[in-house]
């Protein structure tokens, strides 16, 4: 008991004597440090196991990472069978410490010494002593002393035994000696090391208390890589913290309500392209762009006048078979009826005056009623739609010549209604 009275009293004039140390020892630096115990003693040694033990070291951090330090500990036990006993030890130690620049700092311990042991109404004995263990040191704030804790399993060589006993320490250490203090800043952001989550941030970059790049508008993007350090919250940003504009348009994707426009188009400022002329068909498509306001137009932008022709849409001889290419075509027409609803029609056939009359008008019906069902299997009401067979009475080029006979070979889309 008189040596945890003698560790006490020591460690109060310590703490109100030194007032320019730091925390830690850094390198170079010398310590010392100061510890009540509680005992596990070997039960061969018959004491009770009790707060009745203290440590008093002396270290110098030789390194980064290496203590040396040598110790003095004593203890008095009450006896079970024997009687009381005194023991005195007085040792050397090295220690391996872990992240010293941290305010919390583990370390592993071993070393050798010498004790002796004095029981009451026996011989003193003496000998060697071996112990390790670990430890740890935590910064108590903006004080110039650490709390130290430590374990330390302690086998000894002293009488006829060889008995080991644990010791659990907690007390302060305080440095002492030419030191700066403890606050490093290896990137030189102001947030010390062991706090700082982004170690090798640029020089002059600003940082969050964690020593972070800051993210001014919180979009994912730190503040030296955001070209757009303005963006409102939620809008979803690129590489670069611009809001993104998927298809390139310059109308971020939060505004445009034509997002798939294709590269290079001309839009307005809801993303959507240009229509000049108001008609429905965009100027990039358009090849009438300069149409009269309010009237029909196919899906190129030109006018639809009372015949809309089919060019392309052609029949093997003497059948009402299409002709491959013939569908591109229809397609084209299906497109501009669905772009124009109202209009009603005529399926018009044609044919040149090659054969008899009455057999042409048969298969210009046959020809036509096939436009006609093309156009029924794709989306046109067949209640919009009428059809006819004309025949060779309407040519509109020379069925004299072959170039001739080949225009009028045909079928169109007569406008009935608009």
């Amino acid at each position: 008991m008189r040596i945890f009275t003698y560790v006490v009293t020591t460690a109060a004039f310590a703490l109100l004597g030194i007032s320019n140390a730091v925390a830690d020892a850094e390198p170079g630096q010398g310590y010392f440090s100061i510890m009540g115990s509680y005992i596990d003693d070997d039960k061969d040694r018959d004491v009770e196991d009790d707060f009745n033990g203290g440590q008093l070291g002396f270290g110098y951090a030789v390194s980064d990472a290496l203590n040396i330090e040598a110790f003095f500990s004593g203890s008095w036990a009450d006896g079970e069978v024997f009687n009381d006993q005194e023991i005195l030890g007085l040792g050397i130690d090295l220690q391996r410490v872990f992240r010293r620049a941290e305010r919390f700092s583990p370390y592993l311990h071993a070393g050798v010494g010498y004790m002796t042991l004095d029981a009451a109404g026996e011989p003193e004995d003496e000998g060697a002593m071996y112990s390790a263990g670990a430890g740890f040191l935590l910064d108590l704030f903006d004080s110039n002393a650490a709390l130290r804790g430590e374990w330390r399993h302690r086998m000894d060589a002293v009488g006829t035994n060889n008995l080991n006993d644990n010791l659990f320490s907690l007390g302060v250490q305080i440095p002492f000696g030419p030191g700066t203090p403890k606050f490093v800043d290896t990137d030189g952001d102001g947030v010390a090391d062991g706090m700082d989550r982004c170690p090798n941030t640029p020089a002059g970059t600003r940082v969050d208390a964690y020593g972070c790049e800051v993210d001014s508008d919180g979009d994912g993007v730190k503040d030296s890589m955001d070209k757009c350090p303005g963006t409102p919250k939620g809008v979803a940003v690129n590489a670069s913290g611009c809001a993104k504009d998927s298809d390139g348009d310059g109308v971020s994707d939060g505004k445009d309500k034509c997002p798939k426009t294709p590269k290079g188009a001309k839009v307005d400022a809801n993303g959507c392209e240009l229509d000049g002329d108001k008609d429905g068909v965009v100027d990039r498509l358009d090849e009438c762009p300069n149409s009269a306001p309010g009237v029909q137009v196919d899906i190129k932008g030109c006018e639809i006048k009372a015949v809309i022709r089919l060019p392309g849409v052609n029949f093997q001889s003497n059948s009402d078979r299409l002709l491959p290419g013939a569908t591109s075509v229809l397609n084209d027409a299906v497109a501009t009826l669905k772009k124009n609803p109202t209009i009603t029609f005529e399926v018009a056939g044609h044919t040149d005056s090659d054969g008899p009359a009455e057999y042409n008008e048969g298969l210009s019906s046959r020809r036509a009623q096939t436009v006609h069902d093309y156009l029924a299997s794709n989306g046109i009401a067949e209640d919009r739609m009428s059809v006819r067979g004309y025949g060779e009475s309407q040519p509109i080029a020379d069925n004299g010549t072959r170039e001739g006979k080949a225009q009028n070979r045909r079928v169109v889309l007569r406008v009935i209604e608009r």
